[in-house]
């Protein structure tokens, strides 16, 4: 990777506003990520999101589930931790699009009849963090200052 590219993916401003985006959405991420991945807080791990992926028509169900499911999981991780955020956060937004008109469109707005609003909402948080960076208390920063 050349230094230039480090550079560009890595750079952000001073501002404590992407951290308070990142860390609850990174965590909040990383939870059902590892529900996906793992079975943790009530997941189905990945067979069974494998499994229920296939049924509604996403294919092939195993492989889709470790792709969202690791995206959530490590995109989330990076997101909280402030490395690499641009590509994760965009890796994340994504992936709520890819939810958003495979699974939520249909169901309209609200969560409580299974709607998109949510992973909308994940949606805007991530695409904003691509467009700003990680902000003050990132890895980012520090390599940043760094490479500087």
């Amino acid at each position: 990777m050349s230094l230039q590219l480090l550079k560009k993916l890595v750079s952000t401003n001073n501002s404590l506003a992407a951290f308070i985006l990142r860390a609850p959405i990174g965590i909040i991420l990383m939870a059902h990520g590892s529900q996906k991945l793992f079975g943790w807080f009530g997941g189905y791990g990945l067979e069974g999101t494998g499994q229920w992926m296939a049924s509604i028509g996403i294919e092939p169900g195993y492989l889709m589930a470790l792709l969202a499911g690791s995206a959530e999981f490590f995109g989330g991780l990076a997101l909280l931790i402030g490395l690499l955020t641009r590509p994760a956060a965009i890796v994340v937004a994504f992936t709520m699009l890819i939810a958003i008109f495979s699974v939520h469109i249909s169901h309209g707005l609200f969560l409580s009849n299974g709607g998109y609003e949510y992973a909308l909402s994940l949606f805007v948080v991530t695409f904003a963090i691509a467009i700003q960076g990680a902000g003050r208390l990132s890895i980012d920063k520090a390599i940043q200052e760094k490479l500087s």
